[in-house]
């Protein structure tokens, strides 16, 4: 009997064919022990967690390796009708006899000192967020989207703009927030090639593949946000304390992971993540573990492949990720008609967590009941569900810098 590949199996979208399955409790050890405190929460609970996700679903980053070199490429101080500055800077990373580069667009209101602001990757180059003519454009190879005018796994001038729509970076301006954004594949190349981007630099002689704990795609792609935080750091027009990390899709999986991997970042937004990113993986609706490690066996380590098709042995639950963020402030957004990456199984993770908040005395999500389409919960721990299917959209953007200025400032 030939065995069908996972991706020609209908995925679930039926309530009444989830599994029973039993939540784990992110305040009890995996011996049983039940934590009560702070103190035993972060010297305890916390790393086994950490671990756990660490070996067994993300990778370890395999040694560290800090950027060489910076160096601004381009300024302006007339951006974006005249609001803001805008820096394009490059990072430069040197190691085993290679070379990485990655340049990190930055615009940040001119009526600012010291501006908090957004940061995290886009999917398409730098160029597609604003039409900004000075935005220089990736030569790194590229998910081909031909409703986007990208061929031939390469980027031009016809995509300047194409995602605009996502980011809304005026708006993002106004309300006195930077926006700091790089695009993933100069970091690592969404394929199953671990021969290019940032991975040959941190292997020993003659590895070409990471080993079975080593860093995915998505550890890697983490691995690169951090990089930024340490310029972010350096930047005497920024305030790296206030700097909220945001992802959509599998690149909400990201600032998941890079949130929970590196507590610099003040605050996290977790757009649309699905498996892998806030959904729980026990409910096995829409994406689950088997379908994600078939269609991408590279986002996360190999030592995850073992729970393909078998959640029930999986000893933690992605409420746990959230729950490692506690106590800085995180937003869950899901979509209503984004069932692949199964918006309930996103809200019930940010419910499991909450007692992990509660545990610090910040408020989360508080019923087991689904909320109402865009009707969001703005607390330490925040959700809304809008209408719409798997995107960014204006409204998203409107909930998160409301959100953003509450937790930062208020």
């Amino acid at each position: 009997m030939i065995k069908q590949p996972i991706d020609t199996f209908e995925p679930n979208y039926d309530e009444d064919k989830v599994p029973i399955f039993k939540v784990p409790n992110p305040l009890e050890m995996f011996c049983g022990e039940r934590v009560n405190t702070i103190e035993e929460w972060e010297g305890r609970r916390r790393p086994e967690l950490l671990d756990f996700f660490t070996h067994n679903v993300y990778g370890k980053v395999p040694g560290e390796l800090k950027f060489s070199s910076f160096r601004i490429v381009e300024q302006s101080n007339s951006a974006i009708e005249g609001k803001a500055k805008r820096k394009q800077v490059e990072l430069i990373f040197k190691k085993n006899k290679r070379t990485l580069s990655f340049n990190i667009l930055i615009y940040l209101p001119k009526n600012v000192s010291r501006a908090p602001v957004f940061m995290g990757y886009n999917f398409y180059g730098n160029h597609t967020v604003t039409n900004d003519s000075k935005i220089i454009i990736s030569d790194a190879w590229t998910v081909n989207n031909e409703s986007l005018g990208i061929t031939n796994n390469r980027l031009d001038e016809h995509s300047r703009g194409v995602c605009a729509s996502r980011w809304q970076v005026e708006s993002v301006i106004d309300a006195g927030f930077g926006l700091a954004t790089l695009f993933y594949g100069e970091i690592d190349p969404d394929k199953n090639d671990m021969t290019d981007g940032i991975h040959p630099l941190l292997y020993t002689r003659h590895q070409q593949r990471p080993k079975s704990d080593e860093w995915g795609s998505i550890a890697a792609w983490s691995w690169g946000l951090s990089r930024v935080m340490d310029y972010l750091e350096k930047d005497l027009d920024i305030d790296a304390t206030k700097v909220v990390l945001f992802g959509h899709s599998r690149l909400g999986k990201t600032s998941l992971w890079a949130s929970a991997t590196d507590q610099r970042f003040a605050a996290v937004i977790s757009n649309n993540s699905g498996c892998g990113g806030a959904a729980l993986s026990k409910r096995k609706y829409g994406e689950t573990i088997g379908r994600i490690n078939h269609r991408f066996p590279h986002w996360f380590c190999n030592n995850f492949k073992t729970y393909s098709n078998n959640e029930e042995q999986l000893p933690v639950d992605q409420h746990e990720l959230l729950a490692l963020i506690a106590p800085r402030p995180l937003y869950v957004a899901s979509a209503e008609e984004d069932r692949w990456a199964d918006p309930r199984g996103e809200y019930l993770s940010a419910y499991y967590a909450t007692s992990v908040y509660r545990l610090y005395n910040k408020k989360g999500v508080d019923s087991i009941d689904m909320l109402s389409v865009n009707q969001p919960i703005q607390n330490r721990l925040a959700y809304h569900i809008r209408k719409g299917k798997h995107d960014v959209t204006e409204y998203d953007w409107e909930q998160y810098i409301k959100w953003a200025r509450m937790q930062l400032f208020e």
